[in-house]
């Protein structure tokens, strides 16, 4: 652990804030301000990730010392680093709201292993002047749902950060999860984030908005130079062509969001990362009953603004915000306009092809975008389980009904109308046609479907029992829904109790159906 290669390529090539007094204020002219972490009383890493430590040359027997626990509880910092909290802004719910900054994640150093640099953060670390008024902690609800997810969304084949570990902290944190004036104190903790950069569409927001063009160019040339370095040396054409591939990355992400269930809950521009990766897991969740109008955040209850179905042009618009903030170094509208214009062609394309994977089809036809209209339609007329519906679809054939087929991810089977089994019995058997002109065996379809359709996925009623286990210093269940994502496409039998639709006692739960920012 003592012998990493410590990196600081994001320090030595931005700007620093100048004042070292951690005190909550407006950081000009910096991208980043140093600040150490807050020691904890008595710490405890409750579980690590082996395989992103090996990414990182971190041996499995440094797990287990003092040292490294020391290190990702903020109570040591590694030789010769110096930790800092990054400087941007955002657009939340909409509106502009300045600065914001890493009020509560702290970057450690950079560890550079087998041709890749990696970022390791802190989040729930202490105070940093981006703190405003909170207080910089996490607690261990929230830390053991941004542990879990990133981790199952990387096995998943989605774009994420990850996590290296989960520590409790032996400090208590006041919370007021709902915002409803009933504050209450929670375990304290700490996951140590990695991603090969943890910048956000609003850390060149912040430049722009301030009229900063030299600092905004020397971060982006930054960006290109160590995150794109394949598009060439910075260059007005280049700072195009960088856009065009966050605009594709974006894009990507968010459509393999769609592809699995996931709702992010808070896509507000400072929880965009740059890299197209999914960062800052809050008021997540996953499509239970399949509806585009679902939101997991109580935030957004009202206007359901990162609601599933709006997630695309969400990330549009962001793309948007994020192209305004580029253009005093790029000074030409036509090439940003057509970048965008060319994200929403590529995202009916895309998305077309998403589901014609989820369906089984390896052939195109002009019919499928209205069997898959049907299909929709057809999901949201009585609660539908998605993961469970399009995981069992994949046995369907000639010899099978289709109603009995996916019957277990109906959560209200016995009250289904004769109208609703109905179009259930035209789309099935309008599937069926469908099906007759593909040329792959079922077996084959079989294997193609169960590989883009998981079978397990984080739901929120699962992270929920881990949490009140770890809450009794239980963390059993955490290490055994860890191990379960690992394989979300793999059948894992001995698992088969997590595939199950959510219980009743999930249905009006805080953390299950309901959640909040608060952390």
């Amino acid at each position: 652990m003592k012998n990493l290669t410590i990196k600081s390529e994001f320090t030595d090539n931005l700007p620093a804030d100048t004042i070292l007094e951690n005190t909550r204020r407006q950081v000009e002219d910096a991208a980043y301000s140093f600040v150490n972490p807050k020691k904890t009383s008595n710490p405890k890493v409750v579980h690590t990730s082996k395989e992103m430590a090996s990414e990182l040359g971190i041996l499995e027997e440094d797990l287990n010392t003092d040292f490294f626990r020391d290190i990702v509880t903020g109570n040591q910092i590694y030789p010769k680093t110096k930790p800092y909290a990054m400087c941007y802004a955002g657009h939340q719910f909409g509106n502009w709201a300045g600065q914001l900054g890493d009020g509560r994640a702290i970057n450690l150093f950079e560890i550079e292993h087998q041709n890749k640099n990696w970022k390791i953060q802190l989040k729930g670390a202490g105070e940093t002047p981006y703190s405003r008024t909170a207080d910089g902690l996490a607690v261990l609800r929230s830390s053991i749902r941004e542990y879990l997810c990133s981790e199952a969304m990387y096995h998943l084949g989605i774009a994420t950060t990850r996590a290296l570990s989960l520590s409790v902290s032996g400090d208590a944190v006041l919370r007021d999860i709902m915002y409803n004036g009933n504050a209450a104190y929670e375990k304290g903790a700490i996951v140590t984030r990695v991603s090969p950069s943890f910048l956000r569409f609003g850390s060149f927001e912040i430049f722009a908005a301030r009229n900063d063009l030299k600092n905004l160019k020397k971060l982006v040339d930054y960006t290109i130079t160590h995150h794109f370095s394949h598009l060439g040396k910075p260059s007005k054409e280049i700072y195009i062509t960088f856009f065009e591939e966050v605009s594709n990355r974006t894009l990507e992400m968010i459509i393999n969001w769609q592809r699995v269930g996931f709702v992010h809950g808070v896509m507000n521009t400072d929880n965009m990362s740059i890299l197209g990766l999914t960062i800052d897991y809050g008021p997540y969740g996953w499509l239970e009953g399949f509806d585009f109008s679902w939101t997991p955040n109580t935030t957004d209850r009202e206007n359901r603004r990162y609601r599933f179905g709006n997630q695309p042009n969400i990330g549009l618009w962001n793309l948007y915000q994020l192209a305004n903030a580029l253009y005093p170094i790029i000074e030409e509208v036509k090439p940003l306009e057509e970048i965008l214009e060319k994200y929403k062609i590529d995202f009916e394309k895309k998305s077309l092809k998403m589901m014609r994977n989820k369906l089984g089809f390896f052939l195109e036809h002009d019919s499928d975008l209205k069997l898959i209209q049907n299909l929709e339609d057809n999901l949201q007329l009585s609660e539908t389980d998605m993961t469970i519906f399009f995981r069992n679809l994949s046995d369907f054939s000639d010899k099978t009904t289709g109603i009995d087929l996916i019957k277990d991810a109906f959560y209200n089977l016995d009250n289904l109308s004769k109208d609703i089994k109905d179009k259930w019995d035209i789309w099935f058997n309008d599937y069926e046609k469908r099906l007759s002109l593909e040329t792959t065996s079922s077996s084959e379809r079989k294997k193609a479907m169960n590989a883009v359709n998981p079978k397990y996925v984080l739901r929120n009623y699962m992270a929920q029992l881990a949490i009140e286990a770890a809450d009794n210093e239980d963390y059993s269940l955490i290490d055994e829904l860890y191990t379960l994502l690992k394989q979300p496409y793999a059948d894992q039998p001995k698992y088969n109790k997590w595939f199950a639709k959510r219980p009743d006692w999930a249905n009006n739960k805080v953390g299950c159906s309901m959640l909040s920012c608060s952390s």
